[in-house]
């Protein structure tokens, strides 16, 4: 039994070349391979385009709270010289 085993086992199978004619891709493999290529491009330029979006609203975002901060700390100054009795009244003139 071992001897049949091994006989088979080794035993070199054919090498069998494939016809060059029906091997290659063709028009219509080439079709696929474009459109592939065509929308992975046009992916890429969706997530480009949609990652300089969120670039541009987190810096935009950024310069709002900046301004925020900057109006409360104008604010904050203005009023360390006012005392309690003082009635706080944005129309009146300021010393």
């Amino acid at each position: 039994m071992l001897p049949v085993i091994v006989a088979l086992a080794t035993t070199p199978s054919p090498v069998v070349t494939p016809d060059e004619s029906i091997v290659t891709p063709g028009p219509l493999g080439f079709a696929a391979i474009a459109f592939i290529g065509v929308a992975v491009f046009l992916l890429v330029f969706d997530m480009l385009r949609r990652i300089r979006r969120g670039r541009y609203r987190e810096e935009v975002n950024a310069e709002l709270d900046a301004e925020e901060q900057a109006i409360a700390a104008r604010r904050a100054a203005e009023d360390v010289g006012r005392t309690d009795d003082e009635d706080i009244d944005p129309a009146a003139p300021r010393r």
